[in-house]
């Protein structure tokens, strides 16, 4: 059989395995102190607008149905509508900060939308007002992750790609782990009955969580530094000039952002998943517990996942990470007590170590780095394609016929996208000192 996309990509994991690089390799916590400040800086930011964000997330689903009155439908809705705003929304500014050549305004914008939005959650009254505050937060997401994204692939050279993409992603979920933390605080400080705040206590609680997210903008005005140029090591490529489509970009790139759109078919809202934790039998009060032990699992993995994505190879990290996702979801399908839903939601965390750093650092290991922030954005823009579908889609099986199929079609699709990225995306060229 002749040789394949897939076998020339095996050739080069088998290339670099782990003991040939152990052999010349600091320990991998000297490898994060030696990472760039802007690095340290822009991790910060999202440490605290994570904090922020994910004070309030776990308890939304809880506030939308206990308080607003709106069911599994809406909750798809509103979700799977805000997600694909920004989504959408990274294509162009991450086209426009690769034109301008500056990324930080971009960023600056984009932070200090969502914190002054983020507050007026407080005064909802009902699910359409929720619904436009979401969406507002999100644009703010759109505006800032593509240039952002791209700013840490600027600073860094292409060897520590994967170490710089895991160590934010790390921070970012520490902040998930510290706001639900918090949140859980402020349902036992300010909540008469810790299994149904009332609006009052919801109220104080979306107020508070304004806090972390203005120091997020604080820190990202006077603390993060436009890289001076692209760190582009051994990676820099001849292409045709860079064009707002895919016209600039390889059949290999194209494969993997249809791809990309295939899996998140399959990566519905996790708000279902705290429903489904509700209905498993896990407490009000125990869900920002249950999120935070999430984020726990979630940094203790992208810190190992992101060194193990440059040492052993993006793609087989992103499969690997795939495949245990769709393991967890079909095992949320079966789930039937509050024990195996906080074994599931540990498990989960894995996938994001393994996957997310991994998707990120490859954008750019396909891509010229004068093309990263246009790149960023159509990968943001393959996710937020389906990403809308995929939670009305979770909404409705679970509306006609129950969690359990619901569960079961999202982890099948996410099967067989892993299958299909082994398949059909060819791993980049041997990676090269700078």
């Amino acid at each position: 059989m002749g040789e394949t996309d897939t076998d020339a990509a095996d050739q080069f994991d088998a290339r670099i395995s782990p003991t040939k690089l152990d052999e010349g390799t600091p320990r991998l916590w000297l490898r994060y102190r030696k990472l760039p400040p802007n690095v340290f800086a822009i991790s910060l930011v999202s440490l605290l607008n994570d904090a922020s964000s994910e004070i309030i997330y776990p308890l939304l689903p809880v506030f939308l149905s206990s308080t607003l009155g709106a069911g599994p439908g809406i909750v798809g809705l509103i979700e799977g509508a805000a997600e694909s705003a920004s989504s959408l929304l990274k294509l162009f500014t991450g086209y426009f900060s690769d034109r301008r050549g500056k990324r930080k305004a971009f960023v600056v914008l984009g932070y200090s939308l969502a914190s002054f939005v983020r507050p007026l959650l407080a005064f909802a009254t009902s699910w359409h007002q929720v619904l436009a505050i979401r969406l507002t937060d999100r644009v703010g997401k759109g505006i800032r992750s593509a240039p952002r994204d791209a700013m840490i692939a600027d600073t860094v050279a292409l060897e520590e790609r994967g170490l710089a993409f895991g160590f934010h992603r790390a921070m970012d979920h520490t902040g998930a782990v510290v706001g639900p933390l918090i949140g859980y605080l402020l349902v036992m400080l300010f909540s008469a009955d810790r299994n149904l705040p009332t609006a009052s206590d919801f109220t104080k609680i979306f107020l508070l969580a304004s806090i972390p997210a203005l120091a997020a903008v604080l820190v990202v005005t006077f603390f993060v530094r436009e890289p001076d140029k692209p760190q582009t090591g051994g990676d820099q490529k001849v292409g045709p000039p860079l064009s707002f489509s895919l016209r600039g970009f390889d059949g290999n790139f194209k494969r993997f952002l249809l791809i990309i759109a295939l899996f998140t078919l399959s990566n519905s809202s996790d708000a279902f998943l705290l429903l489904r934790a509700q209905s498993a039998g896990v407490s009000v009060a125990a869900i920002p517990l249950l999120w935070a032990m999430l984020h726990v699992s979630k940094v203790m993995s992208s810190l190992l996942g992101g060194d193990l994505s440059d040492r052993l190879g993006r793609r087989r990290l992103i499969v690997s990470g795939w495949i245990l996702y769709a393991a967890v979801y079909i095992g949320f399908a079966f789930v039937t007590n509050a024990i195996y839903v906080w074994v599931l939601f540990l498990v989960y965390g894995i996938y994001f170590g393994l996957a997310e750093g991994a998707e990120k650092a490859l954008v750019a290991d396909l891509v010229r780095p004068e093309q990263r922030g246009t790149a960023y954005g159509l990968y943001n823009l393959a996710f937020g394609i389906t990403v809308l579908p995929a939670s009305l889609l979770m909404g409705a099986l679970w509306t006609w016929w129950g969690p359990g199929p619901a569960f079961l079609v999202s982890g099948t699709l996410g099967a067989t996208a892993a299958v299909l990225m082994l398949i059909l995306v060819k791993a980049p060229g041997r990676l090269q000192p700078a």
